[in-house]
């Protein structure tokens, strides 16, 4: 196999660079993948300074992705060859610490997924290589080393406690942290020592903020013996860079935040950490903090470069006022007071910075404030902290915070068009204490029981709904509503909704996009005793038409692929109308049709928005869902052409979801034959360059398993089996797709002639036995026997119990005597979901009446049998239908887009009944016993008066006489 040649890779991540030329060049770079040494050669592009810095980071970054996906595989065996693993850690450390910081950052992200599998066992020699590269005076180097045992040890901080990582953690800091401490002094004499060298300060400063990361990283899951021994004079040190000043780190920019800001920022987290983990050691450092974090807070300026700061040093006090001793300190109207004046007015107020992020950068507004992703803004620093002084004294809390608030309102009132900010304040204040138990889907569960909001509600609030106020204040009001949506009784819903249909017609991009997210979120509301919707379906259906018109055209205002993808909300409330009105989409499906399929022919080009693009195929998917049993063939014609150019031209984000809406779309009308089109389609989904992506797996399984139901005779005619049945062989070896290879599998059984599929079924039984011999895990022995009894179930099919034993036979002269009482019965009663304890029922029952293998040669195993079938039948398998319609709400924010398989809900798959014609399978299992032995002349009964205990006798008597 031919070596890599460094200047051809090169030449191609250039290219890749380029928007024209990006996919043809990393589909030419993934070819060179396979030869030896290609991740060495992606380092030597990094290190050498003969090619241009954007093709050395394009080679960081390529050689970052490569190590994620070809590091190892899901057991943890490494997928390079032994040497090249080798060479990579010899070299990545000094590799990393010798290049520009923009190169750095990436090649600590790919050190960082080496740890993940390597570190400590297989990389034990990683913290003394970082140690040794310490040194007594060079900056550069040591934040190169603290770079990257930051991004190594980072990942322990949302770990759970385990005897593995407290090991690997003390491997850390018998090495590491005695260096570290030293450092950390050595660092502070050298700022000492360069009060006025600007250039020098900032690396030293650089360093000091990297090792209070580090601190954090070490302390993060127990508080180490070295620090606590060391505790006075670390904290003392931490003291004193919290007051630190030296006007020549001050930025020029006001709203950029300096690395003397980080430095502090830094340390408020450590304080945070340390207060809600290590009272005892650090309770009594405690109090001179708090005095610290109070004097900063009421003089600190109201510039946003202070933002971060602020943000932490809040959340610091939140977390001393969590802890019942010390939120004592604040237990008194006067002191309240003071802080409510002094630290959480000024930093909840609306800023003039936050008016020009309203006018300017509207969706950056949008997600700061809804979102959560304002974590680190004053603001929400400040509600939390109130939050939690209401949680230690709620009516006194109360009691101050409407004061002022009411303050506010009156202020308001003297001069409505100039002092429209002070009932933003007192609006905001209001909602900080009155939210309890808030969710994002959900919006606030629980109140404050000292306030009234829908009170609150029709004195301050429908004003800016009904009438045109500062558009700030609209979208107060509007997001009052969203927030309180579940207070609001059903009159004064019916009463709002409409006028928050009517702000989606506002100008203005905030009050529409806030006005889509309420109208969203009040079509999920329902009544508590009756569960039905608070909005009418009738009345969303009589809006609808008008509805999804105006946010199509508020969508697609700007045709530009970004632009369009840019506000996810509003695809979000077309989802949740199309979800509400159902089947009344029907009329509609041209308008839809045309507005999704020019939608989604503009942001194939550019994927940018993965929320956006989700909500779009939810969307598709209702269309498809509720439109396709009425109007399948026309809705297969009209997506045909925009999903096949998606797969044509690999666009890798969106092929998952059109893999599922294929599929859904031939689930709609499952009795047709297999069209044109699909047959087209089927030698494309055997190239294995698309089941390399774990995350189109799902999706392509799902696909096939619809295809193999519409077109079992067509497969058969056009040889296309065995193809599939080598896909069933690769994913049934893995264990992350072992599921999805069964589900191949019971899709072929359950559509291709028992004939056509006889003839591999040894070499197929022959691989499943070979893991289940070899490498089994839970799941595989749950599946092998959901896949038995699947088969052993259909009789009438040409299957049952005796032609498995008869394969199994085959594969190994008789495997099935250790096998049935082993595994196949036991595993059976650990089967979980209804559909599978019901095909068990059925496999079991007729395995007694139909199976000569336990007649004459397992004489045992038809008791065996009974008894197993008889455990199941104690809690028998009921499958309902009702609430198969309902789509489950799930919260996006829980979906990790981009590194998998995401499920489209509107056409989730409801799991298939392989017996709808069986109801009641007690009353089935008496009845089927009974025919049988009245067609065998007695043979069943004979075999329960001979073969089972009394008590199972009298049991399986009582189902066949019932």
């Amino acid at each position: 196999m031919a070596t890599v040649d460094l200047q051809s890779v090169a030449q191609l991540l250039q290219a890749s660079l380029d928007p024209t030329q990006n996919k043809t060049a990393e589909a030419t770079i993934r070819e060179h993948e396979v030869a030896p040494g290609f991740s060495i050669a992606l380092l030597k592009i990094v290190a050498s300074e003969n090619f241009p810095i954007n093709t050395r980071l394009a080679s960081a970054l390529y050689f970052k992705n490569f190590v994620r996906r070809s590091w190892v595989d899901e057991d943890g065996n490494y997928k390079l060859p032994e040497s090249e693993v080798v060479s990579i850690r010899q070299e990545l450390i000094g590799l990393m610490l010798s290049v520009p910081p923009v190169l750095q950052s990436q090649l600590g992200e790919a050190i960082s997924v080496i740890a993940e599998s390597d570190f400590y066992e297989r990389w034990d020699t990683l913290v003394d290589d970082l140690v040794s590269r310490l040194t007594p005076d060079n900056a550069t180097v040591n934040n190169g080393v603290l770079r990257v045992a930051h991004s190594i040890f980072k990942r322990w901080r949302p770990l759970f406690r385990s005897d593995a990582l407290f090991t690997e953690i003390l491997h850390v800091l018998g090495k590491f942290g005695q260096p570290f401490l030293s450092l950390l002094n050595s660092t502070d004499q050298a700022i000492s020592a360069n009060q006025s060298n600007r250039a020098v300060l900032e690396q030293y400063f650089q360093t000091m903020n990297l090792a209070i990361k580090l601190l954090y990283d070490l302390s993060c899951q127990d508080l180490p013996e070295l620090f606590e021994n060391e505790i006075q004079g670390v904290f003392g040190l931490l003291q004193r860079y919290l007051t630190y000043e030296n006007p020549i780190l001050q930025t020029d920019d006001d709203s950029e935040s300096g690395i003397l800001e980080y430095v502090k920022a830094g340390i408020f987290e450590v304080l945070t950490l340390y207060t809600q983990k290590y009272e005892d050691a650090f309770g009594t450092l405690l109090p001179g903090f708090v005095n610290t974090s109070w004097t900063f807070l009421t003089a600190v300026g109201t510039e946003t470069k202070y933002d971060i700061l602020v943000s932490k040093a809040l959340q610091f006090l939140t977390a001393v006022a969590h802890n019942a001793s010390h939120v004592q300190a604040f237990n008194d109207e006067q002191t309240l007071g003071q802080v409510i004046e002094k630290v959480v007015l000024p930093n909840l107020a609306l800023r003039e910075s936050d008016v020009e992020l309203f006018e300017d950068e509207p969706i950056e507004f949008i997600r700061r404030d809804l979102e959560g992703s304002d974590s680190d803004t004053r603001r929400r620093a400040a509600t939390d902290f109130l939050r939690q002084l209401m949680v230690q004294f709620e009516g006194r809390v109360t009691q101050v915070v409407t004061r002022y608030s009411e303050h506010y309102f009156q202020d308001y009132a003297k001069d409505k068009s100039n002092n429209w900010k002070s009932k933003d304040t007192a609006i905001y204040l209001f909602s900080s204490i009155a939210a309890k138990g808030v969710t994002t889907t959900q919006g606030v569960k629980t109140v404050n029981s000292h306030v009234n909001i829908v009170d609150f509600f029709q004195k301050h609030i429908t004003d800016d709904l009904a009438s045109e106020s500062h558009p700030i204040l609209t979208v107060d009001a509007i997001k009052f509503v969203y927030t309180f949506r579940n207070q609001l009784p059903q009159q004064l819903w019916l009463s709002t909704f409409p006028l928050l249909v009517q702000h989606l017609g506002s100008p203005n991009y905030v009050i529409y996009t806030y006005a889509a997210i309420a109208v969203e979120r009040a079509l999920t509301l329902t009544d508590e005793q009756s569960h039905a919707p608070l909005i009418p379906k009738d009345d969303v259906g009589k809006l609808s038409k008008d509805l999804l018109e105006h946010l199509f055209k508020l969508i697609e205002k700007d045709s530009a692929p970004e632009k369009i993808q840019e506000n996810e909300f509003l695809m979000k409330c077309v989802m949740r109308v199309l979800i509400v009105i159902r089947e009344g989409l029907i009329p509609l499906l041209q308008m839809l049709v045309t507005n999704f399929i020019n939608i989604t022919n503009v942001i194939r080009h550019n994927p940018s928005n993965p929320r956006f693009y989700y909500y779009h195929f939810e969307s598709i998917g209702a269309v498809i869902r509720f439109g396709a049993p009425v109007e399948g063939q026309q809705l297969e014609v009209a997506f045909y052409s925009p999903f096949t150019e998606i797969l044509q031209k690999d666009v890798q984000e969106f092929t998952p979801y059109v893999f599922q809406l294929f599929a859904a779309l031939l689930e709609a009308n499952p009795s047709g034959a297999l069209s044109e089109y699909y047959q087209a389609l089927m030698a494309p989904l055997f190239v294995p360059f698309l089941w390399d992506s774990r995350g189109n797996i799902p999706a392509l399984v799902r696909l096939l398993s619809s295809m193999i139901q519409r077109g079992a005779i067509t497969i058969v005619q056009n040889n296309q089996l065995e193809p599939i049945l080598g896909i069933f062989q690769n994913l049934v070896s893995k264990k992350a797709n072992e599921g999805f290879g069964f589900d191949l599998l019971e899709a072929l059984v359950g559509a291709i002639p028992a004939e056509a599929m006889k003839q591999y079924f040894v070499p197929m039984l022959q691989i499943i036995l070979t893991r289940l011999s070899n490498s089994k895990t839970e799941n595989f022995t749950l599946r092998f026997v959901r896949f038995y009894h699947f088969v052993s179930a259909r009789v009438e099919e040409g299957y049952g119990t005796d032609f498995f034993i008869t394969v199994a036979d085959q594969v190994q002269n008789d495997v099935f005597r250790p096998l049935y009482p082993s595994i196949i019965l036991p595993e059976t009663q650990k089967l979980a979901r209804p559909t599978d304890r019901k095909t068990a029922v059925v496999s079991l029952t007729k395995s007694l009446t139909s199976a000569t293998a336990f007649v004459e040669r397992y004489k045992k195993g038809w008791a065996f049998t009974c008894e197993a079938l008889l455990k199941l039948l104690i809690n028998p398998p009921t499958l309902t239908r009702e609430g198969d319609d309902a789509i489950a709400e799930q919260d996006v924010d829980d979906l990790s887009f981009g590194v998998g398989f995401t499920q489209l809900n509107t056409i989730k798959r409801p799991p298939k009944d392989p017996f709808p014609e069986i109801g009641d399978v007690k009353a089935w299992v008496g009845q089927y016993l009974t025919e049988a032995d009245r067609k065998e002349n007695g043979r069943i009964v004979a075999f329960v008066n001979e073969r089972l205990s009394p008590e199972a006798k009298q049991t399986l008597v009582a189902y066949m006489q019932s």
